[in-house]
């Protein structure tokens, strides 16, 4: 279901990577997309897995919960599996199966696999930082490191401010379409037989309230931080001062291994299997 998802919601509970630096969970979640992107093996991908599994264990979020960050994007891993299985082609490759246009081959099939496993933990580390990290502290971190762009006079929390402000709203928009899908099943619609137009046709009448509930709490908001006296990063202070810990260094040794044993299963490993 819709209100399932877990991208972009906070999961209060007092564990390891709660308590870190936000700052250092961006920074180790950009080093965590960069590991995924250098992996050449499965080999690799299986240091990638080891070290997101003892994130989720460090962090105390149910294995579950994560996992259901990937249903926001099945679709797309499904197409992308699929449109690698049939077009990717290897020199001197073993077919596997073989119809009309579409041919498989050992090579295309590993791929395929390939692609789609870096998609699915690519959210998954995603989510681990949403899950972890309240929007407030979410805000700060991104602030925080992009604080040398104001040299430049680049609108650093203002652009911060409205990321924070889009993963916050992801589950609210969320719980919103599940209201208006619940209603409009009340009233009798249908959004599971017909053919791809039909389907199609039938997400008008949630695309149009949803649209109008988004614009109408973006005013909102914008309604209660002008009441609020709020004027940007001028003359603004903070309550809490963004400090890194013991929990950071621990965590930087588990990065760095990381990064170690990918290089090494790189060098020494060259097949993708």
């Amino acid at each position: 279901m819709i209100k399932d998802v877990a991208f972009g919601q906070y999961y209060p509970v007092a564990s390891f990577v709660h308590k870190m630096d936000p700052r250092a969970k961006i920074l180790y979640l950009t080093a965590y997309i960069v590991l995924i992107f250098i992996v050449k093996n499965f080999y690799g991908f299986a240091v990638c897995a080891a070290f997101l599994a003892l994130a989720v264990i460090f962090s105390r979020v149910p294995i579950l919960k994560v996992l259901r960050s990937v249903r926001a994007i099945i679709f797309i891993i499904i197409v992308t599996f699929l449109i690698n299985l049939f077009l990717h082609r290897e020199d001197q490759d073993v077919v596997i199966f073989n119809w009309w246009i579409f041919t498989i081959t050992y090579g295309s099939l590993r791929f395929a696999l390939f692609m789609a496993l870096r998609l699915v933990m690519l959210i998954l580390g995603s989510s681990i930082l949403t899950l972890t990290t309240t929007p407030v502290s979410l805000t700060d971190g991104i602030e925080s490191l992009m604080s040398p762009l104001k040299i430049v006079r680049f609108p650093v929390h203002e652009l911060a401010l409205v990321m924070s402000i889009a993963l916050r709203f992801i589950p609210t928009l969320m719980e919103e379409t599940e209201r208006i899908i619940s209603a409009q099943k009340a009233r009798g619609a249908d959004f599971e037989s017909g053919n791809l137009v039909s389907r199609v046709k039938a997400l008008i009448p949630i695309l149009i309230p949803l649209i109008i509930s988004a614009f109408r709490r973006a005013d909102e908001l914008g309604d209660a931080m002008e009441a609020r006296c709020y004027t940007g990063s001028k003359v603004r202070t903070k309550y809490k001062k963004l400090k890194l810990g013991v929990n950071d260094v621990i965590a930087l040794f588990f990065v760095l291994a990381a990064f170690a044993g990918v290089i090494v299963l790189n060098v020494y490993t060259t097949a993708i299997i």
